[in-house]
């Protein structure tokens, strides 16, 4: 029976930001960064705790709306001056504003690039911007003009000076902030130390625990799983499908009520590792290239190392990681053997490979229950998945397939 946890908001909030900073060759820091040197300016200003916390989840997540889009993500760090920039804003205010868990950071993150001399589509200007908007719009741009090549004391005078060309797009209230906060060394050293990262998030442990239930968090996992599947128009539903098949297929091999529901939240998380693959390898119309294989098998990996942060999402967290192992040993990223693979990794392997082959592909149709089972069945033989669940679909084929056509309608 799940029993709700106390969890710090940030755990989940920081791991999803880390997710947002996935690339195909490892993991970014603009979220943490940026986060860092808002809390700066809003410890100089003295906000409430409450208002501490929304800027710093705001800057934990400023760029959720482009997480999914690799051409937006490189858009939004190399121009400024196009209204192009205010799309993943608007898109990420979109993501949040529902979510009951989120929706507050949902406002300062679609303002968050908001000029203060106006021009806005919105049509804010100066103080009508959210604070929390201004702050984060602010830090995002110090951040983006550090250089990591060259030592950080050697280029504050210039980061500085660049922010004072572009003054009309920021608060001089704040600009004069972030020059008291500037002539600090340690603000610096504690922007780029990588290390501090990990002390600036318990830091943050003060900040008040809440309960949360099941359906509280997969309220939280339905946001990780509309920017994973963002992606590609192709995986729009997947991480539903999956989300259903898997807590079906629970429900047929013997578990609980609550015990399915778990493995329904492990299925709207599985692929949020897929967010450090390449639009243009997942939307691919022909076969992969030996490179791009590589890139993608990473996934699993930086799923369960990002969700293994949140309280509570320790189990599922290793399900995920282990759901591309096979039986027979020559899986990733682990190579487990039979025995060291769990039943709930291979209740979601099975419920991932049924999904992704009655689902359509840029490179063919979706298929009939009846050819993917054949597949299915033919990878149970060869000792890749668990025949017993298998057969359970085979049995079951039926439901599964409604389950499949609900989440596609």
């Amino acid at each position: 029976m799940f029993e709700s946890i106390n969890i710090h908001p940030v755990t989940f909030i920081s791991a999803l930001s880390t997710a947002l900073e996935l690339t195909s060759t490892g993991i970014a820091s603009h979220h943490r960064r940026t986060a860092i040197i808002a809390r700066y300016i809003g410890r100089a200003m003295h906000l409430s705790t409450r208002d501490d916390q929304t800027l710093v989840y705001s800057a934990l997540l400023h760029d959720i709306g482009a997480a999914a889009d690799w051409y937006e993500k490189h858009y939004i760090v190399h121009a400024t001056d196009n209204d192009k920039i205010f799309h993943h804003a608007e898109n990420g205010y979109t993501i949040l504003k529902n979510s009951p868990q989120l929706g507050h950071l949902a406002l300062p993150i679609r303002y968050h690039h908001d000029r203060f001399c106006g021009g806005n589509p919105s049509g804010l200007i100066g103080k009508d911007i959210p604070l929390m908007s201004r702050i984060i719009h602010l830090s995002d741009r110090i951040e983006v003009l550090i250089d990591n090549s060259k030592h950080i004391f050697l280029q504050r005078e210039r980061i500085y000076d660049q922010i004072i060309r572009t003054a009309e797009l920021f608060d001089p209230d704040l600009v004069a902030v972030f020059k008291e906060v500037g002539a600090r060394e340690v603000f610096w050293l504690d922007v780029v130390t990588l290390n501090n990262e990990n002390r600036f998030f318990s830091d943050l442990k003060f900040w008040d625990k809440y309960a949360f239930e099941l359906e509280d968090l997969i309220h939280v996992a339905n946001v990780f799983s509309s920017v994973v599947d963002s992606t590609s128009h192709f995986t729009a539903a997947h991480s539903q499908n999956v989300a259903r098949v898997a807590q079906k297929l629970a429900l047929i091999r013997g578990f609980s009520a609550d015990e399915a529901s778990q493995f329904y939240l492990t299925g709207l998380v599985h692929d949020i590792g897929k967010l450090a693959v390449p639009n243009d390898i997942l939307n691919k119309p022909g076969p992969l290239s030996e490179t791009e294989r590589e890139i993608i098998k990473q996934h699993p990996y930086y799923s369960q190392r990002i969700l293994e942060k949140v309280e509570g999402f320790e189990q599922i967290a290793h399900w995920i990681g282990t759901h591309h192992e096979t039986l027979d040993g020559s899986g990733y990223p682990f190579q487990l053997k039979a025995h060291e693979i769990e039943l709930g990794s291979r209740i979601l392997a099975v419920a991932d490979i049924f999904s992704a082959l009655v689902e359509d592909r840029p490179y063919r149709e979706s298929m009939l229950p009846l050819k993917a089972i054949e597949i299915m069945k033919d990878l149970a033989i060869k000792n890749k998945i668990d025949s017993k669940l298998v057969d359970d679909v085979d049995k079951n084929a039926d439901d599964l397939s409604i389950l499949i056509l609900k989440t596609r309608s």
